[in-house]
């Protein structure tokens, strides 16, 4: 839409020139032609390295930016072909119209002069500027460059107020509870307790199912303690009038104070983290049980493991760090998963017994096995039923299984073929042993794992977290770091910056060779970093945090905001070949460059603005993005028209000095060297003299013809020798 906006703007300029559709048409894709293609091939640079990001996060993006850089592609073919065609079938010439400038036009141009402004020296003035020469330094270029520097730095100081978080919290209608029981009980308690679970969860009136999965966690591990439970909620009405109209209503209500009443919807009003909210606390009074909320990733909102090759060290501190982050008010259901104990029955052969009995520990264990569990699968008898053999597994009953001295009482065959009992050749004990051992990187590994309270984003209690475990002391041995949501977010915020870094230098080498300068395209992107503060400020001004969606905007801003400097720059370039100077240049760039680039940025902002107010399924994730690019948009439109034309400046004075300090070790080129319009003047007089002095002789060798030929002079007598 960008492009053939820029493109119908153009053609309608060279229209209102007085020319035909067609002519019109063929001159404004000719002149805004490499402009065009800068901005796409700048585009793809910025997201085609996104699509290559390692780890985890490349699964995120990895579709994304390879689809918006064909997209665009595709774009330009539209841009440079089909708009063109169109505008000349469907536009008509009327007539030569004078060009108008309104109020704001001319101020801009009149602000641009101001912003470029610079004495005239002569050799009167500064004795150093060779005889006949004018030098004109443009002393307010470089004011306004450093003005833009102090706006970068008020723009970036204010990056620390913004809260970070992953992803925003959404409304899916769903969340999902995993429970876990105490070491040791059976499956008809955990459905006893998961039933009332149930229960208490469906007396909430925006809760329409519950469904309760037994003996397994949400990620799928399976024991008899452990459930989960999945609850529906009522769908939530994402109509556009409505979600548009109570936005408004919101906004004035929490803007002014008052209770302006809000649209009825036909569906759930509440959204889903105050529904939550309301659910969740009623499940805290249940006791004998742990629950905890898991996200659509299947992981805790906030988790960080626990490392350490001492089991005893790794529980203490386990206990430590869950007893002091349930003090936290930010944080509900802490949880260290993994470094429990369960009670358990361990036998310790005793190998001299065992040994003169002829019983080796293989057999103890074999033994024990059977009358527990029952023998391998394999090693079962088969029951012939005709169409299929069905194993038959043989174990005691439940009631000795539970008894200790029927444990103990186990028999066990010797080499001489008499039984003993267990007790005679190993030590039968009562103790606890972890109920399950986990490790990383071949160390034992805990979890601790927390509901994040709403208000606060993920970057908040990650770091109220790892200030609590400081504060702690844990032995050396014991090392905390983040996992799940917490350690994919720091993942994002680094290959981001990759990303952007490559994709910056990319397109520095398209510009360079588009440009044919290697110092303006640097004019460009000094303008890149000016949308910060419109970001950072959209986003404090909504109480949005700075995720994931707001770096996918701030990809998409890289690309718009690169676009407002190319076509200034290069329509500047374009008129300094032509003999304009470059003053001149970048203020006749600004004034008919400076309406296309409002109109993108005015189409850009309408299109976002039904994301930005979070409209639709899905429009928590989809907002923040939106706001970024508007905020971004704003900013960036109106820095760069006043910034990028001293950029423009400021980079030729540096071209200009670069070929006067390395000019002298550089051969001559074939290419014709800039011209200033003094030079072109003197030239254009020395040309004129020429004419004049040829034209005579050929008026001069026209009479001596006419002379020769019988004919009259018109130059009077001629002597009889000539």
């Amino acid at each position: 839409v960008d492009d053939a906006i820029v493109e119908i703007e153009n053609i309608a300029r060279h229209i209102r020139m007085g020319k035909s559709a067609y002519r019109a048409a063929m001159d404004a894709a000719d002149e805004i032609g490499l402009a065009v293609i800068a901005i796409t091939f700048t585009i793809v640079e910025v997201f085609v390295p996104v699509s290559f990001m390692g780890g985890i996060v490349g699964q995120y993006f990895k579709q994304f930016g390879m689809t918006v850089a064909i997209a665009v592609l595709f774009s330009l073919l539209v841009a440079r072909l089909i708009t063109p065609m169109l505008a000349a079938y469907f536009m008509r010439a009327h007539g030569h119209e004078e060009e108008k400038q309104g109020i704001v036009l001319r101020g801009y141009v009149k602000l641009l002069r101001i912003l470029n402004w610079g004495p005239r020296l002569t050799r009167d003035t500064l004795k150093i500027i060779p005889q006949g020469r004018v030098w004109q330094p443009r002393v307010m270029s470089y004011v306004t460059i450093v003005l833009a520097f102090f706006i970068l730095m008020a723009s970036t100081s204010l990056i620390p107020l913004l809260p970070t978080g992953f992803i925003p919290r959404g409304d899916e209608s769903r969340f999902v509870l995993g429970v876990e029981l105490p070491p040791g009980s059976r499956l008809e308690e955990t459905l006893a307790v998961t039933e009332g679970m149930a229960k208490t969860i469906r007396l909430n009136k925006d809760v329409s199912h519950v469904f309760v999965l037994g003996g397994s966690t949400p990620t799928g591990s399976l024991e008899a303690r452990y459930a989960s439970i999945y609850v529906n909620l009522n769908k939530r009405d994402h109509g556009l009038l409505s979600g548009i109209t109570n936005a408004f209503v919101n906004g004035i209500n929490g803007l002014f104070g008052t209770s302006i009443p809000k649209m009825k919807t036909n569906g759930r009003e509440t959204p889903q983290w105050e529904v939550e909210n309301a659910v969740l606390p009623t499940l805290s009074n249940l006791p004998d049980l742990r629950w905890y909320k898991v996200t659509e990733r299947g992981t805790r909102e906030i988790e960080f493991n626990m490392l350490s090759n001492d089991p005893q060290a790794l529980a203490e501190a386990v206990g430590h760090l869950e007893a002091e982050l349930r003090k936290e008010p930010i944080l509900r259901s802490v949880m260290g998963i993994g470094a429990l104990e369960r009670p358990e029955v361990k036998i310790v052969p005793r190998t001299e017994e065992a040994a003169k009995l002829g019983i080796t520990a293989a057999q103890i264990s074999q033994a024990v096995r059977v009358a527990m569990i029952g023998d391998f699968d394999p090693l079962l008898a088969k029951f012939n039923a005709g169409d299929r053999l069905l194993p038959i597994r043989v174990q005691t009953p439940e009631s000795a299984r539970t008894e200790f001295s029927d444990i103990t009482n186990l028999r066990i065959t010797a080499s001489n073929g008499m039984t003993v009992p267990l007790s005679s050749v190993a030590d039968v004990t009562f103790s606890q042993g972890p109920a399950s051992i986990k490790r990383l990187n071949r160390q034992r590994q805990a979890t601790i794992g927390a509901d994040i309270m709403p208000g606060t984003e993920l970057g908040t209690a990650s770091a109220r977290i790892i200030e609590v475990a400081n504060s702690l002391k844990f032995p050396a041995s014991v090392k905390i770091q983040e996992s799940g949501d917490a350690e994919v977010q720091g993942d994002i915020n680094r290959e981001f910056v990759k990303a952007a870094s490559l994709g910056i230098v990319l397109m520095l080498g398209v510009l360079i060779l588009l440009l044919g300068n290697v110092f303006q395209p640097f004019a460009i992107l000094l303008s890149l970093p000016l949308s910060i503060g419109g970001v950072v400020i959209a986003l404090l001004l909504t109480n949005r945090a700075f995720s994931m969606p707001v770096i996918i905007g701030m990809l998409m801003l890289i690309g718009i905001v690169a676009k407002n400097g190319i076509m200034l720059v290069d329509f500047a370039v374009e008129r300094v070949k032509h003999g304009m100077s470059r003053v001149d240049a970048i203020v006749d760039a600004g004034r008919k460059r400076a309406r296309p680039i409002v109109m993108t940025t005015l189409a850009m902002g309408a299109g976002m603005l039904p994301s930005a107010l979070g409209i639709g399924e899905g429009g928590e994730f989809r907002s923040p993005m939106a706001i970024a690019v508007i905020g971004g948009l704003i900013a960036a439109t109106f820095l760069s028209l006043v910034f990028v034309p001293s950029f423009y400046v400021v980079m030729d004075d540096l071209a200009h000095l670069f070929r006067w300090l390395f000019g002298r070790f550089v051969g001559a080129t074939d290419e014709t060297p800039e011209t200033s319009v003094e030079d072109l003047a003197k030239q254009q007089s020395k040309t004129d003299l020429v004419l004049e002095q040829l034209a005579d002789k050929i008026e001069e060798v026209e009479d001596k013809v006419g002379v020769a030929m019988g004919g009259r002079s018109k130059r009077g007598p001629l002597k009889a020798a000539e």
